[in-house]
């Protein structure tokens, strides 16, 4: 009788999968994937954007603010005024401290709007700013 349950003990132990290395590899992957990601902020609204001959790509934006045709300012998939436009900037250099920041204003916006929200890109800190254009 000890012979049968010698066996079948064998068999459970060989019929076991371990699977701890494959768990560590997949939170090791996990844990990469999250360090390594970019956060992108979305502004919100997708803006006719005006043509430029100087185009060029910059890489590592993590801001984005939409200005509309209307003259309304988005960032984060909300609409700001403009007197919030500094705050909001500071809460997200905060947050990523080496993003920069790209303004996406329509062509019809007025660059009076264009020029106060630069400003308070600059009084937020920022030291990388671009204004996106059309290839």
């Amino acid at each position: 009788m000890r012979r049968s349950m010698a066996r079948f003990s064998r068999r459970d132990e060989e019929a076991e999968i371990n699977l701890t290395p494959m768990l560590d590899v997949v939170f090791i992957m996990l844990i990469f994937f999250i360090v390594t990601a970019t956060f992108i902020k979305e502004p919100g609204v997708d803006p006719t954007r005006p043509d430029a001959e100087t185009a060029e790509r910059k890489p590592g934006v993590a801001m984005l603010v939409g200005i509309t045709s209307n003259n309304e300012i988005w960032i984060d998939n909300s609409r700001v005024q403009a007197q919030s436009v500094r705050g909001i900037l500071e809460r997200l250099v905060a947050e990523n401290p080496m993003g920069g920041l790209v303004v996406q204003a329509d062509r019809g916006a007025k660059n009076s709007v264009l020029m106060e929200v630069l400003q308070s890109a600059r009084a937020a800190g920022i030291e990388r700013i671009a204004v996106s254009t059309e290839d």
